[in-house]
Order: C-alpha cells, then structure tokens, then sequence
C-alpha cells in the first residue's frame, strides 16, 4: 500500500521493495530499527534513540550505503545518520520537521506516518537530547562525531 506521505524524490523499484520489507518487519516484530539492502535484512534492533543507527554504523560501515531504513522515530539527528551511511531511502512512523527537511536537502527519499514539529524526550517534558546536540550541525560527519562522543561519554 502506497504511503500518502512517501517524497517525490527519485526512487529505484529495489529502494521501494527494501523499505515496504523494512516497514513490514519494523511492524510485526515490534523493532525499533530495521535496515534492508537487496531484499536481505542487514540489522535489526529494539533499542530505542540512535544508538540502534549508531551501532549500525559502527558494525556494517560502508556496506549500509543503498540501503533502506525503517525507524520508529526520525528526527534531525537519526536523519543525519542516515544521510551519514549514505541510506537509498528512510520511513519514520513518526518524523519530525527538521529531520523531512535534512532528508530532503541531502535528496534521500522519505515517507512517514506522522510529521511533528519536534521529537520530545522520553518524558515528554522537552526536545529530545541528541535533537539538542544535532541543533545547530548540518553536517552528517558532524553529527556522526558528536553523537558518538554523546554516547561514548553516557557508556
């Protein structure tokens, strides 16, 4: 079923198969993070925030490059993540203002669910702490970097 939300950026039939199989995973066994290149699964979490995407990164590097992400949630900060491993396309169940516009700056095909204004913390009482950290970069390397120092230093 086509998305009413999914971008017009250009997009390959094996993109759209990737992320209809990634949605469908996410969905039936309630992941976090589904990742698919090819028709093959490369990574599965249920972990919440980006350390799913950061771990991600760190374990499949180069080889996430064309693949598609399926997230629960896609903010600016796991938007620049995606665009950082070079994802041929990302769904967000809910995705947040900031991170539909990175995506459609760096020309990465998206769809969502729900667009918000801002992705909240898990309280709900305020933004998101790596959307603070990735507030002011614009850069994917950047926000890499800071991310992953973010979390090396909360280890």
């Amino acid at each position: 079923m086509a998305i009413p939300n999914r971008n017009a950026s250009f997009t390959t039939d094996a993109s759209l198969q990737d992320i209809d199989l990634a949605k469908k995973k996410l969905a039936a066994e309630a992941l976090s993070v589904v990742i698919v290149k090819l028709g093959k699964t490369m990574f599965t979490s249920r972990a919440p925030g980006v350390r799913s995407l950061i771990e991600a990164i760190r374990e499949l590097g180069p080889s996430l490059a064309g693949a598609s992400v399926a997230d629960k949630v896609v903010g600016k900060a796991a938007a620049l993540l995606c665009v950082y491993a070079k994802a041929s396309m990302v769904y967000g169940c809910v995705m947040s203002e900031l991170g539909s516009e990175v995506l459609k700056r760096f020309s990465v095909p998206f769809e969502h669910e729900t667009l918000v204004p801002n992705i909240l913390d898990r309280h709900g009482t305020g933004m998101c702490p790596f959307e603070k950290l990735v507030l002011m970069i614009n850069s994917p390397e950047e926000a890499f970097s800071a991310i992953n120092r973010h979390l090396a230093t909360r280890a």
